[in-house]
């Protein structure tokens, strides 16, 4: 989409009739919406006022459109987009050019927002109740402990850090590392901290409700971790962070590694290769290999003659045959019905639990159009490459249309099995008050990138079985949990003060000379995505096609393809015959980062490589840790504590009553005519 497009008015037309109630109750919310935008307003007062305009309408509102249709408009008002009824009486929208967007100004609106989405959770009566819970007394070995046992007391460490800071060079180095003393505890369900009793689950979760936005699972792989301080009694919690299955498509990080077709082509045409055609040949016959069949050819939809040649012919019932069977996913699958199939019964055969997900409607759908991208990739291979290949045929199958089709479609399945074992996003990352002031996220961010946290994760997935290539195969499929590169984003735009010249030399845990541990910066997102629309609006746009003549066709079951949630929205937005394209542009542009921690990063992630070369030693991953904690002593501590404002600001965290700590959990106070008189009086 170009600029100009983007900063245009584009008219808004739900499919209301004409002389309605609800077209007139969409003008008269534009122009309301209009006049408050006129107004200037911002913060939680500017939000309030956007509820209270949208419940005028939508309080006895049963129009599935209409509801759909104002929310959507007060979430684009939300983003500061003008609207207008024009002298037609039509409402238009135009997005806030990205020059006039104070930049500053802009980070404490995101921010504002997201403090908005996190104080509604909290007023919930089951995060309240375990807020309070955590933070209740209760005897463990003797000694009365809460969730305040592991935060640690500015006043104390500042006084510390003063003392510390009173000597020079080395010795400096050495007391501070008596005052702060850094190590990794992974998070699981089932362990308990072995000071305080608590659940190391409910320690992580409650220090991750002081974080600007909400607090929400997320789907597929997840490894969450604290950073503890050994240096303290109870040993008291720096900061948390944890890791996630990466989002699939990102264009900066595809380019930077490689991924990007073109940039692949491009790579290939300059450097045709033997090893380039063995790769192509290996990745399509693993691909066929990892298909279940069975039923096909019990139905017979092709015969092992077809695998072995096949024909434009076979390929075009496959094709009919898979997208028949798309649809009757959409049309007949129940949300309830496909999540409680993918549970397995651990007494019962686990090849017979994949040979029923296989055969569902939706992986007969994925297996056949599958089936056609690789025999189609076969057939064209085996007419300009001989075996074994060689550079010159490599380089005749690239000049050729179909050759280069080919070569995409195989390059999108090589990262399609790499992308989700291979890879994490940092999905948290970040230090505690009172840790936070002395670049206490530097160390946690480095930390999530260490040997250690990389053992973890390949450990705790060491016998995974892929729910995707499991349920394609009919039969377990474990790919190896090799983690080489982790990627995250800045909140804002503006860049992360966090990762920013965040780099160790590699060789200070294992690594080769001259190498470095670091947090690129990769470029900026195409401010694409979901996050400007309020869950209010991804109700309404659900019920919205849920109601339509296709019924539900979204049913956030894993394998149905990349985020249910875009889907979802576009579906409602289409229903709603919006431009979906112009309003799934957010504008919040964030700064792309990645961390890749192999030497052959491109080969590997492409199964070019059968072993990573990690930049740094896996032998020894807790001196790694150690060794991490020391650089981030040398390179960031000892100089951060030469300022009186710093440490000054350390020691306003108290855990006196009544308490004043950033690491506390603050309660938004709820409207309802209780009396809240104890309610600082917990600890």
């Amino acid at each position: 989409m170009s600029r100009q497009a983007q900063n245009n008015w584009v008219v808004l037309s739900p499919p209301l009739p004409e002389r309605s109630h609800a077209k007139k109750a969409f003008r008269a919310h534009a122009a309301s919406l209009s006049k408050l935008l006129s107004e200037e307003g911002d913060g939680e007062n500017f939000d309030e006022a956007l509820k209270r305009l949208l419940r005028v309408y939508t309080e006895d509102e049963h129009d599935a459109a209409l509801r759909a249709a104002l929310c959507v408009l007060t979430d684009l008002a939300r983003q500061r987009w003008s609207i207008r009824v024009n002298e037609e009486r039509g409402v238009e929208v135009k997005r806030p050019a990205e020059n006039q967007l104070d930049p500053l100004r802009e980070k404490a609106r995101i921010r504002a927002q997201e403090l908005i989405k996190r104080d509604e959770q909290l007023r919930e009566p089951a995060a309240r109740r375990f807020i309070k819970g955590m933070e209740q007394k209760s005897f463990h070995n003797g000694n009365l402990v809460s969730i305040y046992s592991v935060i640690r007391d500015g006043r104390e460490l500042a006084e510390a850090l003063r003392a510390a800071r009173a000597l020079k060079g080395e010795d400096r180095v050495r007391a501070l590392r008596k005052v702060i003393n850094p190590y990794l505890q992974f998070v699981d369900g089932a362990e308990y901290c072995e000071h305080t009793g608590l659940r190391l689950q409910d320690i992580w979760r409650y220090f991750r409700h002081t974080w600007t936005n909400q607090y929400t699972a997320t789907p597929g792989r997840s490894m969450a971790f604290l950073i503890r301080d050994r240096a303290r009694e109870y040993h008291p919690v720096i900061g948390i962070g944890s890791l996630g299955s990466p989002i699939v498509q990102i264009r900066e990080r595809d380019a930077w590694i490689g991924w990007q077709p073109e940039a692949f082509l491009e790579f290939a045409s300059e450097s045709p290769s033997a090893e380039l055609g063995i790769w192509l040949h290996k990745t399509v016959e693993t691909a066929i290999g990892e298909i279940y069949l069975d039923d096909f050819f019990e139905e017979e939809l092709l015969s092992p003659l077809d695998l072995r040649t096949p024909t434009p012919e076979v390929l075009r019932y496959l094709s009919a045959f898979g997208e028949n069977q798309r649809e009757l996913h959409h049309r007949l699958a129940s949300s309830k019905d496909l999540k409680r199939s993918t549970k397995r019964d651990d007494t019962g055969s686990t090849d017979a639990h994949w040979k029923a997900r296989a055969r569902t409607h939706l992986y007969r759908s994925k297996r056949a159009l599958s089936l056609v991208d690789m025999l189609r990739s076969r057939m064209v291979l085996q007419q300009h490459l001989s075996s074994p290949p060689t550079a010159e045929e490599v380089r005749a199958l690239l000049d050729t249309s179909d050759g280069r089709r080919i070569v995409k479609n195989i390059l999108r399945k090589a990262k399609a099995d790499r992308v989700g074992i291979a890879m994490a996003d940092i999905t948290v990352c970040g230090s505690v008050a009172p840790y936070n002031l002395i670049l206490g996220g530097k160390l946690v961010s480095m930390l999530a990138a260490s040997p250690e946290v990389v053992t973890a994760y390949r450990n705790k997935y060491l016998e995974q079985e892929s729910e995707i290539a499991s349920s394609m195969a009919g039969r377990p499929i474990i790919r190896r949990s090799e983690l080489v590169f982790l990627g995250t984003t800045s909140l804002y735009g503006i860049g992360s003060s966090q990762y920013n010249r965040l780099r160790m030399p590699a060789e200070r845990i294992g690594g080769k000379k001259g190498e470095q541990l670091a947090f690129l910066e990769l470029g900026k997102s195409d401010a694409y995505g979901t996050s400007q629309f309020s869950s209010d609006t991804v109700r309404a746009l659900v019920s919205l096609v849920q109601q339509s003549s296709n019924g539900q066709r979204v049913n956030s079951i894993f394998g149905e393809g990349v985020s249910p949630k875009l889907r979802k929205i576009r579906d409602g937005l289409d229903a709603l015959k919006l431009p979906t394209d112009v309003l799934l542009q957010h504008g919040r542009q964030r700064i792309v980062y990645g961390v890749p921690v192999v030497r052959n990063l491109r080969e590997f992630l492409l199964g070019m490589d059968d072993e990573p070369e990690y930049c740094f030693d896996m032998n020894e991953p807790e001196r790694s840790t150690e060794e991490i904690g020391r650089w981030w002593t040398e390179r960031w501590l000892r100089n951060r504590i030469e300022s009186d404002d710093v440490l000054a600001r350390v020691e306003q965290h108290t855990l006196v009553r009544p308490i004043r700590h950033g690491a506390r959990v603050v309660l938004p106070n709820i409207d309802d005519g209780q009396a809240t008189l104890f309610e600082d009086f917990t600890y």
